[in-house]
């Protein structure tokens, strides 16, 4: 019994992905673009090619990585705290 049940799922799972492959490929021929808005500029790219340099410039002075070089989450996280703590003494 559980076979058969298995066999329909897959069965349903298979039909919706063809139904939605269709629609994907019918919104294309109609000029429609699938996914997300396009919000980036050649500006933009430009200023995250610079950016994503920043942490390679970077090195730890002190413990047990001293002389590596902090990964991108460690720099947002603080500059998070940065601006967090910016914003606390401004509003004190």
């Amino acid at each position: 019994m559980f076979t058969v049940l298995a066999a329909m799922s897959g069965m349903g799972r298979e039909y919706i992905r063809d139904r939605t492959l269709e629609g994907h490929e019918s919104a294309r021929k109609r000029g429609k673009t699938i996914g997300g808005a396009g919000v980036t500029a050649e500006s933009m790219l430009s200023m995250a090619l610079h950016l994503r340099d920043i942490p390679a410039r970077l090195v730890i002075t002190t413990g047990k990585k001293k002389g590596q070089h902090p990964s991108p989450a460690t720099v947002m996280r603080m500059l998070r705290e940065h601006d967090e703590q910016a914003a606390t003494a401004v509003s004190a």
